[in-house]
């Protein structure tokens, strides 16, 4: 028997991380076999299967996030067999027939790879799509396509690359809107589609739900989505195809004003519909309470209100900040009007600092502001010197600004209440002998007392009219050759 030596072997080292686990759920998916049946190797000049490349691509995806011209780095320390490559092969995932293999995956049949793969998710897992969720997002994109003008390509339809209302702030750049929609069962995608940048999110949504009741199979699951859903085009025809909905009223139709001012004179009769622990170790419980609007939309639809403890904890805190901002923020102004060389010289210019100090503070809502001009009587001697027996004095008026701060002022207590629109499907009809134990109880009683700073039935609060008497004003010198301004009520 001959003793091995130290130089009889070699040491190579290989990269796993997660690709054992995520191979996993791929061969159930079956990935490899639809990207084999929509990317066939049908040109001998291959050197690498185009069902293999997409694998490598995806599995960089979802474990590393590598650019394309990096792929072949990647792979290089890991075990080939985990990346469906044969030895060697990590040399030729050069971003050339990277690039070239994800133009054969843009002409393939995209739409009935990504349907098999979800059904088969479905199916595999035990996915619920009982309630979907619909939201959109931008797709930030730099530098100039020329060619991505929404051209067809292969008898295709093309998203075109525009500049739109950019979500991520960026409103110089081009983008393209992405739009997906994940089950509640987890959060698994189940659709996505990709339109021109400049397409406005309310009119997916019925191409969208159109999608998903073909890929369900019926029109019974629920479809949940943002307020951009809550117009009448995509309501009725989601309603009219025997669909349900659940979306968010914007602030500013007349179902939410017209609550607003409802709820000025009655007291809605909240009932706890969920109660979980807090976020964190030793915050309070989170809960969520609803009513149920006394009447329907304009289009016949249950209005109901939600209100959320942790939400409003968090607005009391914005709301005291910004009071405080504000408050500060007209300091700050009475502050340059008391200086001897300030140049707010006028009532408007004085006014305007102020207002523009409270907007950019986000106070304007709850803090205000008055400012008054007086006249002081004061004496100044002719001629200059000491002043002794003989001096000669001029009697003058000085014109001074006075800022004055109102208190800060409540707004209606439902403005930050969240409205949930649900479809018809989740209205009781009249006739139905169920209406009256499927509806919240309404308190029909008015309040006992007017809320703070009530308006007139659709106007705004209004302060009280004895607002003057709470108000404290520093007297706030303005140079005697200021010119008087146009006095403002």
């Amino acid at each position: 028997m001959t003793k091995a030596t130290p130089e009889q072997f070699t040491l190579r080292s290989q990269s796993m991380g997660a690709l054992p686990l995520l191979n996993f759920f791929l061969t159930r998916m079956g990935l490899a076999e639809r990207l084999q049946t929509h990317l066939p190797r049908d040109d001998a000049r291959l050197r690498l299967a185009p069902a293999a490349v997409i694998g490598v691509v995806v599995r960089s995806i979802v474990v590393a996030r590598r650019p394309v011209y990096a792929l072949a780095e990647w792979a290089a320390p890991c075990d080939q067999a985990l990346l469906g490559l044969a030895p060697g092969d990590e040399a030729a995932l050069n971003d050339d027939r990277v690039g070239r293999t994800l133009d054969r995956l843009f002409d393939a049949d995209r739409a009935s790879l990504i349907t098999g793969c979800v059904l088969a998710v479905v199916r595999e897992f035990g996915v619920e799509l009982a309630q979907l969720h619909n939201d959109s997002t931008t797709v930030t994109l730099s530098g100039s396509y020329a060619g991505a003008d929404g051209r067809p390509r292969g008898g295709k339809a093309t998203p075109a690359i525009r500049r739109g209302h950019n979500k991520d702030f960026r409103p110089d750049l081009a983008q393209l809107l992405f739009i997906l929609t994940v089950s509640a069962d987890g959060a698994v995608p189940i659709a996505y589609r990709v339109a021109d940048g400049n397409t406005p999110d309310d009119v997916t949504h019925v191409p969208t739900w159109d999608e998903l009741r073909a890929l369900v199979g019926d029109a019974g699951f629920l479809y949940v989505a943002d307020s951009k859903l809550c117009s009448k085009e995509a309501m009725g025809h989601i309603a009219g195809h025997g669909g349900r909905f659940v979306t968010v009223v914007p602030h500013g139709r007349r179902e939410d004003t017209w609550f607003r001012d409802w709820a000025q004179t009655h007291a809605p009769a909240w009932q706890e519909a969920h109660r979980c622990p807090g976020a964190r170790l030793g915050d309070p419980e989170r809960i969520w309470r609803t009513f149920e609007a006394p009447a329907p939309s304009l289009d016949g639809y249950r209005v109901i209100w939600v209100h959320s403890s942790g939400k409003a904890a968090r607005d009391a805190a914005s709301r005291a900040a910004r009071i405080e901002a504000g408050l500060a923020a007209i300091d700050a102004v009475a502050s340059r009007l008391a200086g001897p060389k300030t140049r707010l010289r006028t009532r408007v210019a004085a006014e305007e600092a102020a207002a523009a100090a409270l907007t950019a503070a986000g106070a304007t809502r709850w803090v205000g502001f008055t400012i008054t001009e007086t006249r002081e009587v004061a004496f100044r001697q002719e001629l200059r010197g000491r002043p002794g027996s003989e001096t000669r004095y001029r009697r003058e008026r000085e014109a001074r600004l006075h800022g004055q701060r109102r208190h800060p002022r409540r707004g209606r207590g439902l403005r930050r209440r969240d409205r949930w629109l649900l479809s018809a499907h989740h209205q009781r009809h009249r006739h139905d002998p169920r209406r009256g134990a499927g509806r919240l109880p309404l308190s029909a009683q008015p309040r006992t007392s007017p809320p703070h700073a009530q308006g007139p039935p659709g106007g705004r609060a209004r302060l009280p009219a004895d607002a003057a008497a709470h108000r404290s004003a520093p007297a706030l010198p303005l140079p005697r050759d200021a010119r008087r301004g146009a006095h403002r009520t």
